[in-house]
């Protein structure tokens, strides 16, 4: 009996390892496009513009992908996901790779079986109110009414944040940012919580943004990165270091400006390696020599995406903080390309 339950379970696992590792990649190339999964909306990270085409930090790191895979940072297909729906549309399948402010943590990554393939935002929870409402720090909140994702480590932290506190709130529970924006402005909540990039995307479009005022306190760790399925370690590898290829290229110079240029090859061994005038690092993923070199030119580099999405210079007006390069005093760090 013990026996036939061990196999049996073998047999199960062996199904579901044989079910992930399909080939991610050969599918991607056999559909023509990636499938990629993005939030329902979120202004400077993932957003349809007035013509319908998705832009934004997360959305490049798509076109990223699918430029290095399949020559066209154009091809692909975006689907809105929600806090609840986003794990769902990536264990079945709906999409080959989740890039929307998810934050990585043990139970996504070991239980619910997905692997995370790096950090492209560090970030934190934070709380906006209105002005008027006379409050300068989440201290003051108790009582509170909150508006909160639902399926989000924010709806968790929040309930510790309020515990550890001695405070009580009530939670105003929505589906999506534009439902939390609409709810927030509508009055129906005192506060609106979410990771702080989201809080500022969100406050650059109100009309009269001035009126509402982000409060200090930054009360978790939100490293939020692309994902994948378990299984498929080739399609994991190469989201990775597509991924790996936009924050190197702005560590070591590579710029939209400067990439064809240094493509023809440089005395730098590491650009090299990069643009595929040296070794054969494609090859080891099974995609051809430029395939960092067509990732970086969609969008340019790790900072030059920043800059053009979230950065000072728009109307997110994110500074750089913990997402600068490691050696301007950041968190942002490739493993070496070699």
């Amino acid at each position: 009996m013990k026996k036939s339950v061990f196999i049996g379970a073998l047999t199960a696992a062996g199904l579901a390892a044989g079910f992930a590792s399909a080939g991610t990649l050969e599918d991607v190339q056999a559909a023509g496009s990636l499938k990629c999964g993005v939030t329902t909306g979120l202004v400077g990270f993932a957003a349809p513009d007035a013509n319908g085409e998705w832009e934004g930090f997360d959305v490049s790191v798509c076109r990223a992908v699918a430029a290095a895979v399949l020559g066209d940072g154009t091809a692909v297909e975006f689907v809105p996901t929600t806090g609840q729906t986003r794990f769902t549309a990536l264990a079945s399948g709906e999409i080959d790779l989740l890039a929307r402010n998810t934050t990585w943590t043990f139970s996504r990554d070991v239980d619910l079986k997905f692997t995370f393939v790096g950090v492209n935002y560090y970030d934190g929870q934070g709380f906006m109110v209105r002005k008027d409402l006379g409050v300068s720090s989440a201290t003051e909140l108790d009582g509170a009414t909150v508006c909160i994702q639902t399926g989000t480590t924010t709806e968790l932290n929040l309930a510790d944040y309020f515990k550890s506190n001695n405070m009580s709130y009530e939670p105003v529970p929505i589906e999506t940012n534009a439902e939390a924006q609409q709810q927030y402005l509508a009055g129906a909540c005192d506060v609106y919580t979410t990771d702080a990039s989201g809080l500022a995307a969100t406050r650059a479009t109100f009309e009269d943004a001035d009126a509402h005022v982000l409060l200090p306190e930054i009360i978790s760790k939100e490293p939020l990165g692309p994902l994948v399925r378990h299984g498929d370690d080739q399609w994991a590898d190469i989201a990775r270091w597509t991924l790996n290829a936009l924050i190197t290229a702005e560590e070591i110079g590579v710029t939209s400006a400067n990439l064809e240029e240094m493509a023809k090859g440089t005395n730098n061994p590491e650009i090299n390696r990069l643009l595929g005038t040296e070794g054969d690092l494609g090859g080891m993923l099974g995609l051809d020599a430029e395939w960092a070199k067509r990732a970086i030119a969609v969008g340019g580099n790790y900072g030059e995406i920043y800059a053009a999405n979230i950065g000072e210079g728009t109307p997110i007006a994110l500074a750089r903080g913990l997402n600068a390069q490691w050696t301007q005093g950041g968190l942002i760090y490739s493993p070496p390309f070699r």
